[in-house]
């Protein structure tokens, strides 16, 4: 609904301007008159018990008295302020304004969790972490997420996400709390309470979108500009997100454990900080090696498998092939491939699509494409 607030403010305005103003300016008063009439009646449905906005249609009513306005005849040709939806992110916060007046869109950030589990933070940092049971991926001031994963294999480090939570906080005029719950083989196209949307019925500030059924599903939070995706994939959950940075970072000192912002506890990474899996980073390992990490799968037949859907070798390819030699499950090949076609629709910059894997570092702080480049293959140990 438009501000109603806007309509008589502006309308004093324009009756002191037009007290030292000649009669002739009392034609194209009458016109933009009629064109705020006109405006209040296209939303009187929706401003139905609004007092402000009542008392702007009888204050433009009488100020069309004042001047003997006719109901019927032109209207303004001139536009009026644009007045901005506040459930619609990008109108009321989706530019920013910055040094010189200029304006400039909002920073988007992206988030992503797929596999055994692989973590991609707002920081672009790659990581391989264990978070066996329930972990929380965003906790802000709009929206929370949290993930549960399980053991994938008995006796292995390696776990998978089977249970997804997702919080979208109540934000007035535009949607009460809704939750989204998926748990493996239940994905559902709607929210706990059953309905598919939120705020008004005509806007839908935000609603799911089922893409496959039982899935694969999209929700769109316009009025915090948000996007999050979920799959399943075999028998385990994928996840990605895009949210406005300023939105993002809103969070109380108490929210700081967030994967998606600080990465994965260095206690919960897969990650030695030496290097010591060089035959997923593409360095030269003996001929003679016939390690097969699980049953049907060695580092050249997952390497091929996942290389017929991933031609870029990049940190999405290597992760295919740890989860195939950790797990032997096929299904996070179309795992890796899918949370790769995530980020080409959801990450803001397309330079940053592709990590490649360069030196080692420690888990917590790495920089971009890090992470995987120093796992440890369990079964090399």
């Amino acid at each position: 609904m438009p501000n109603p607030e806007m309509v008589p403010q502006t309308s004093w305005a324009l009756t002191a301007h037009l007290n030292s103003a000649a009669d002739g300016f009392d034609s194209e008063f009458c016109k933009a008159l009629r064109a705020y009439a006109g405006c209040t009646q296209r939303t009187s449905k929706a401003c139905r018990g609004n007092l402000v906005y009542h008392s702007a249609v009888l204050g433009i009513s009488d100020l069309m008295s004042q001047r003997n306005c006719s109901k019927d005849g032109p209207t303004s040709s001139t536009n009026p302020e644009v007045t901005h939806d506040p459930c619609n992110y990008h109108s009321h916060g989706g530019v920013r304004e910055h040094g010189g007046g200029d304006q400039r869109p909002p920073n988007y950030l992206f988030c992503g969790l797929f596999g055994d589990p692989h973590l991609r933070t707002f920081k672009d940092h790659f990581q391989t972490c264990k978070v066996e049971g329930a972990w929380p991926l965003i906790d802000n001031n709009y929206l929370s997420v949290q993930v549960t994963n399980v053991p994938v294999v008995p006796g292995s480090s390696a776990t998978a996400t089977n249970k997804v939570t997702i919080i979208f906080k109540a934000q007035h005029e535009c949607t009460d709390q809704k939750v989204y719950q998926a748990v493996t083989d239940d994905l559902p196209a709607a929210f706990v309470d059953g309905t598919t949307s939120g705020g008004d019925c005509d806007v839908k500030s935000l609603h799911i979108v089922e893409k496959e059924s039982g899935r694969y599903v999209e929700m769109h939070a316009r009025y915090i500009g948000t996007t999050v995706f979920v799959r399943q994939l075999g028998r385990y959950l994928t996840l990605a997100i895009r949210m406005p940075e300023d939105l993002a970072m809103s969070y109380e000192e108490s929210q700081d454990l967030q994967l998606c912002v600080n990465g994965c506890p260095m206690s919960e990474c897969i990650d030695d900080g030496q290097g010591q899996v060089s035959a997923i980073l593409g360095h030269s390992l003996p001929h003679t090696t016939s390690v097969q990490a699980w049953p049907g799968y060695t580092l050249e037949t997952a390497s091929t498998q996942c290389h017929e859907k991933m031609p870029v070798k990049d940190i999405y390819f290597q992760s295919c092939v740890f989860d195939l030699l950790t797990t032997g499950d096929a299904n996070f090949t179309a795992a890796a491939h899918s949370a790769l076609e995530d980020v080409e629709a959801l990450h803001p910059r397309k330079e940053r699509w592709h990590i490649f894997p360069s030196s080692c570092g420690g888990c917590r702080d790495l920089p971009v494409g890090l992470g995987l480049t120093c796992l440890i293959l369990i079964m090399f140990l």
